[in-house]
Order: C-alpha cells, then structure tokens, then sequence
C-alpha cells in the first residue's frame, strides 16, 4: 500500500505540474514574452517549416501538448496505482517507462527551464523511486 501511494503522490505531482501549465498557456500572461515587441513578432512570424502557423501558435501548441503529456503521465499512473496496482506492480515494462519518462523530464528541466519545475519532476521521480524501493523491500522481504 505504501509503494502505491508514493506513485500516487508521484502521478498527482505530475499531473498538477501539468495543469498549472495547461492554464498558464491559455490564461493570463505566465508563459508570455517580457518584451511585448518579442510577443507582436512572434505572431506574425512563420517557422521555416511552413506559412500555415506562426511561432505564437505553434508555442501555444507546444506548451498545451506538453501540458497534456504531463497529465495523460499523472491520470494513467496514478489511476493504475489506486485501481490496478497488481497490474502495475507486474509490470516491468511501465514500471520502466514510468522511471524513464520522470528521468526524462528531469533533465528537460535541468536543461530547458526553470527551478520549480525542475523541482517538483524531482520530488515526482523521487516518491516514484521510493515506491520502486519499497515494493521491491516488501516483495523480497
């Protein structure tokens, strides 16, 4: 029960991160340029892909996909973790994706962005850790 909860509490990291900027993509001015000048020209500039976006839009898409990425990570595992957690448990092949998807973000945080989220995907990953631990304890114990 322990090790479940910990990837629960992992899952709901997770998936509130990803809510947080799910709403800061569409509300309000969080994830904006500082320069207003930076904002006008992203919006009328085309990436060199195509002319059928422009870089304010495909920005906007890109924060929301990622958004829903760290959510469907959230809702899936913690789901398994409170419903299915003998699934779960069986399964190497997402206990492995699950450690690799949170490592994953981690370093795209250490890299890409900024202290809080870095912080709050290593708080994730480290409750998920801890749920690894301890259902391995218990299981050879």
């Amino acid at each position: 029960m322990l090790a479940s909860n910990l990837i629960v509490a992992s899952a709901a990291i997770v998936l509130l991160f990803g809510s947080m900027h799910l709403l800061f993509t569409f509300r309000g001015t969080k994830l904006h340029p500082r320069d207003p000048a930076l904002k006008a020209a992203m919006m009328v500039t085309h990436p060199v892909i195509t002319r059928q976006t422009t870089v304010w839009r495909a920005n906007l898409g890109f924060n929301a996909t990622h958004s829903m990425g760290l959510m469907l990570f959230g809702l899936i595992y913690g789901y398994l973790a409170l419903t299915q957690p003998a699934m779960l448990w069986q399964s190497g092949f997402l206990l492995t994706l699950g450690l690799i998807t949170l490592a994953a973000y981690v370093v795209l945080a250490r890299l890409y962005f900024f202290s809080i989220p870095f912080r709050g995907v290593t708080l994730a990953t480290l409750c998920y850790l801890a749920g690894l631990v301890v259902n391995f304890s218990q299981r050879v114990a």
